[in-house]
């Protein structure tokens, strides 16, 4: 189970430049900034990568809206953990969304598992540019030992419990 004082969410490569190429583009993005907004309601810091974002544009704003304070990491490589600045602060757990699922989602689930990292991938909030592209990477990294999840089950197994201000603001995002 996802733990707030353990957890961090990772947004990967959710830029412009892939919006006409992503199968079902809007509706990852619309996931990823429920996942932003949720992580930012209860406190979970939020890590945002951007693959060589020259040329492929920044975070869209429907995600970046919800990023205050939080920097961009700007990389060229697949794996997020090789990029100049990755750091998860501590955190032994990942939630992590993105695009490409088959490509720098993956790479960089499989190499947090190799780093003892519990990945939980909130596959609703994961895109690529075919539906088979995505479902190889989903169940590559299961294979792995990434934990299927969703947006929804990771917030409220980060929440905890209902009865909360928070409780009211996480169930207002996901309704």
């Amino acid at each position: 189970m996802l733990e707030r004082g353990r957890a961090a969410v990772l947004v990967v490569d959710v830029q412009e430049a892939f919006r006409p190429a992503i199968d079902g583009f809007d509706r990852v993005a619309r996931r990823i900034a429920t996942l932003v907004q949720g992580a930012n309601v209860l406190g979970v810091p939020v890590i945002v990568t951007e693959q060589y974002p020259r040329g492929l544009g920044p975070t869209v704003p429907e995600v970046a809206a919800h990023l205050e304070g939080v920097e961009p990491i700007a990389k060229v490589c697949f794996a997020a953990t090789d990029a100049d600045g990755f750091d998860l602060g501590g955190r032994d757990q990942v939630v992590i969304a993105g695009i490409e699922t088959h490509i720098c989602v993956s790479q960089t689930a499989h190499a947090l598992l190799e780093r003892g990292v519990e990945v939980h991938v909130a596959a609703d909030a994961c895109g690529s540019r075919s539906a088979g592209d995505r479902e190889v990477g989903l169940r590559r990294m299961e294979a792995a030992g990434a934990l299927p999840s969703s947006v929804e089950t990771a917030l409220f197994e980060l929440l905890g419990a209902a009865g909360s201000d928070e409780f009211k603001r996480i169930q207002g995002l996901v309704k």
